[in-house]
């Protein structure tokens, strides 16, 4: 992957083992449309893209294997990290001047 989003192997790990073949095909499909976009988007913006990707992907998880501590924890790693990176696509608050 040209954007280094590590979360990603970690994601496909976790759809192989709980045997997810057709999720791993479309989390690869996604990779890779979001890779022709990040010469136009930028690393960073693909970054939180795909980040947002995975982490509804898990949530849709934690639906279905309710009580799996692995895609809890996975969860809460991906969020965070979408939450990190998404600061710096927001624009700071208005400040009143006085």
């Amino acid at each position: 992957m040209a954007v280094d989003v590590p979360e990603v192997e970690e994601v496909r790990e976790l759809l192989e083992g709980l045997g997810e073949k057709e999720l791993i095909k479309r989390l690869d499909s996604f990779v890779a449309l979001n890779e022709g976009l990040e010469s136009k988007r930028g690393k960073d913006f693909i970054r939180v893209s795909v980040l947002g990707f995975l982490e509804g992907l898990l949530v849709s998880l934690r639906k279905k294997y309710s009580g799996d501590t692995r895609i809890e924890s996975l969860y809460e790693k991906v969020s965070a990290r979408r939450r990190e990176l998404d600061e710096l696509f927001r624009k700071p608050a208005m400040q009143n001047l006085q």
